[in-house]
């Protein structure tokens, strides 16, 4: 190993003496217009991981939430192009780290949690670790979003696999090998559908822990509109099977318009066998174009599903490129936390 990967990977093992370093954590925060919640967040953080370092991600803030974060301890980053998925993309891109741990600034997440997530992380050397929402009250949860994280998850669980029962959440534990392979595309809210759809297609180590869902204060609104979110999110996952998935996304095209070529065709060729005459010309012509182009989607499947395979070869080789949690020294990282709690590590 030459020095400048040693330089270049925050928890090299040492060319000389072969120990392991203690892991370097950071906190990142994506944020718009959260002045009455971020200085409680950051201390919150600053309090559960002491050693770590808290960055926010202003996204184009009209309010003193830079100010604020500054003032209470955090670095402050700024993206200018609007929506989380930017804010999340310029973090991932800007900060290096050994751990990762990614949450909402609006004080609806447990901040006590997170060395628990770290520690879970590191001792069964996982990429990502996820923390399950349990409402604290009804308020904090709405209906609505209730209703549409169970539909997308259950839609994700069908085409890619069933691992999380929460796969909206914006609390999160990543390995840095996870963060620096992770090509984000989304802009927006759905930015946490793609982070779950990147593990479950590269069959990353995962896993879910519960963590308290808590009301947001009074007289600070979320961001989230169920709607036009919802519909984001929907739009995504459409994609993503289309990209990851082309056979199932084609595979279904291929049957719809197969059904609809012999729902329309059959009658038809009974007829004809019948009267020796083709009847409903324009009806035979579009049953033969719908079976024309049912073919044409099953070629489509077969042909991009070999071409996703070897994309996705190179993506699960840059994965491996970067050095896993395993060369980290977890029982320092519990060392330093039962001397500052005075508690076991967790």
């Amino acid at each position: 190993m030459n020095q400048s990967e040693i330089i270049r990977k925050p928890h090299s093992i040492d060319a000389i003496t072969g120990s392991l370093n203690v892991p370097s954590i950071a906190v990142m925060i994506p944020c718009l217009n959260e002045e009455m919640t971020i200085g409680q967040v950051i201390a919150d953080f600053r309090s559960a991981l002491p050693d770590a370092r808290v960055i926010i991600c202003d996204n184009a803030s009209t309010d003193e939430t830079a100010r604020i974060a500054k003032d209470a301890g955090a670095d402050v980053i700024y993206e200018a192009m609007p929506g989380k998925g930017n804010a999340v993309r310029r973090l991932f891109s800007d900060i290096e780290a050994d751990i990762y741990v990614m949450v909402d600034g609006d004080a609806t997440y447990e901040a006590a949690k997170a060395p628990e997530f770290v520690s879970y992380l590191l001792e069964h050397r996982l990429d990502m670790v996820c923390g399950k929402r349990i409402a604290s009250a009804d308020a904090a949860y709405r209906t609505g979003h209730i209703m549409g994280n169970k539909m997308f998850t259950a839609l994700v669980a069908a085409v890619f696999g069933q691992r999380f029962d929460d796969i909206l959440t914006g609390y999160r534990v990543f390995s840095r090998r996870f963060v620096k392979s992770f090509p984000i595309l989304s802009e927006g809210f759905e930015i946490e559908t793609e982070l779950t759809i990147h593990a479950l297609e590269l069959n990353m180590p995962v896993a879910e822990i519960a963590s308290e869902y808590i009301e947001r204060p009074e007289g600070s609104n979320s961001k989230l509109n169920t709607i036009s979110d919802g519909l984001r999110i929907s739009k995504l996952i459409i994609k993503l099977v289309k990209d990851e998935r082309p056979m199932t996304f084609f595979g279904w095209l291929f049957l719809l318009f197969c059904s609809m070529s012999l729902l329309l065709g059959v009658p038809l060729v009974l007829s004809f066998m019948e009267t020796g005459l083709v009847e409903r010309l324009p009806t035979a012509v579009l049953a033969s174009s719908c079976m024309l182009l049912s073919f044409l989607f099953l070629a489509c499947g077969f042909i991009l599903d070999s071409v996703t395979r070897s994309r996705r070869e190179r993506k699960r080789i840059a994965y491996l490129s970067i050095s896993g949690p395993a060369s980290i020294d977890v029982r320092e990282f519990r060392r330093e936390k039962q001397e500052y709690t005075g508690k076991p590590g967790v």
